[in-house]
């Protein structure tokens, strides 16, 4: 995990569309790669952070990302903008005084003991806290766009609002790939929603300011300025449902631990991004990352009307070839050195009903080569829909073979 790199905080079912729950037959896959296919599934970095610990860190090297917008996904759903106000911008004051009403303080509590050192509710302990942005009003609700990794694992959340009211939140949808998670709350309290602006407009200088809750509620509404450093950056990093590749805007508006979920936003009052990620390393200054609201919008639009994110499904566990001993690959040629490993396959998803077994390495898909992991993921969630027909080149032992696969949706029962 690279240590450069910090979530800058602190379910529905998260995406394990590549982890099925059944298993089959006992085989090398299962002995050899159970602990090898943990490590590369589970996520323990976009955990949110203990209120007054520092953050702890996604490995990022390219990009994380949710490079594809989906948006023929969500064309029904109408779109969040309408219910939005229109923000004064006489000057930088006036834009933060109106746009600071609809954001809000999350706090994530989970069922424990209770602890004289930690902050607790009704026995629940707080295990961290972020920021959101209220998006829209709906008769009596309203909707808080945050950061999946600040909502994961929670027993029970609550909203800060600026008026200094705190509600009960229910958790409508979440995507840990993408890392954006939908609230609702009561829409009694609620002064103010935001608007998203174009995200693909912006440009290198452009100025923004960050507004969230850094460190917690002791400083919430916090309000820091920087320009946009470039537009299209990618970070790679660890989440609950494996490696992603991550697009995001680079800011040098000052993001801190507590500020995530919260909005990144233009001169006009308008969420061009949600803040997500920075650089915490000694010496390094002013490298903060925002996913894009043109990557949000789809999304967040797509989990208030389904509760989740559709996505391609294939069935199995698996790990890289190059992650197991070679002595436990059998009569693979020798010359095969790269490629994904099957450790499991789900008998009744799209693989299984394909014929695929425990022990396939998958080295091509639709002619283009798997290498790892990331590879076959990437290729299954940017390009690819539910439904779509794909061919896997496969090695069983020594015999090279194709499979045609009909994929199905992560989010069928």
């Amino acid at each position: 995990m690279d240590e450069h790199f910090k979530y800058d905080d602190q379910d529905k079912k998260e995406q394990q569309q590549i982890q099925p729950q059944k298993k089959e037959r006992k085989n090398w896959g299962q002995t050899v790669l159970s602990g090898v296919i943990g490590s590369v599934l589970t996520f323990g970095a976009i955990f949110y952070t203990p209120l007054g610990e520092q953050l702890v860190s996604p490995q990022i090297e390219k990009g994380e990302g949710e490079q594809t917008k989906q948006t023929e996904q969500t064309e029904e759903v109408p779109n969040v903008k309408s219910a939005a106000k229109e923000v004064s911008t006489d000057s930088l004051a006036d834009m933060v005084e109106e746009t600071s009403k609809a954001i809000v303080g999350i706090s994530n509590y989970k069922q424990g003991e209770q602890n004289p050192f930690v902050p607790s509710n009704g026995g629940d302990v707080q295990g961290g806290s972020g920021s959101g942005v209220i998006i829209k009003q709906e008769d009596d609700d309203a909707y808080v766009v945050t950061n999946n990794h600040v909502v994961e694992g929670a027993d029970r959340l609550e909203v800060s609002l600026a008026n200094g009211e705190t509600v009960e939140a229910t958790l409508i949808g979440s995507d840990a790939l993408s890392d954006l998670a939908v609230l609702r709350i009561s829409n009694e309290h609620v002064e103010s929603v935001l608007e998203f602006g174009d995200s693909d407009e912006l440009r290198a200088g452009d100025q923004v300011v960050a507004i969230g809750n850094p460190l917690g509620v002791e400083f919430s509404r916090s309000v820091t300025q920087g320009i946009i450093s470039a537009v299209d950056r990618t970070i790679e990093t660890k989440t609950s449902a494996g490696q992603w590749d991550l697009q995001v805007i680079q800011t040098d508006a000052a993001i801190n631990p507590g500020n995530s979920g919260g909005p990144l936003i233009n001169m006009n009052g308008e969420v061009i991004g949600i803040n997500s990620l920075k650089i915490a390393a000694g010496g390094v200054e002013g490298l903060g990352f925002a996913i894009p609201s043109n990557d949000v919008l789809p999304l967040v639009e797509e989990m208030m009307k389904n509760g989740s994110v559709a996505r391609p499904y294939l069935g199995i566990s698996m790990t890289d070839v190059d992650k197991i001993p070679r002595s436990y690959l059998g009569e693979l040629p020798k010359d095969v050195t790269e490629g994904v490993a099957v450790a499991d396959v789900d008998a009744n998803s799209p693989a299984g009903k394909a014929g695929m077994k425990p022990g396939d390495i998958i080295v091509k898909m639709d002619g283009e080569q798997v290498q790892t992991t990331e590879d076959l993921r990437s290729a299954l969630y940017k390009q690819l829909k539910v439904g779509d027909k794909v061919t896997l080149e496969i090695y069983r032992g020594k015999e090279k073979m194709n499979v045609d696969v009909t994929l199905s949706s992560n989010t069928l029962e």
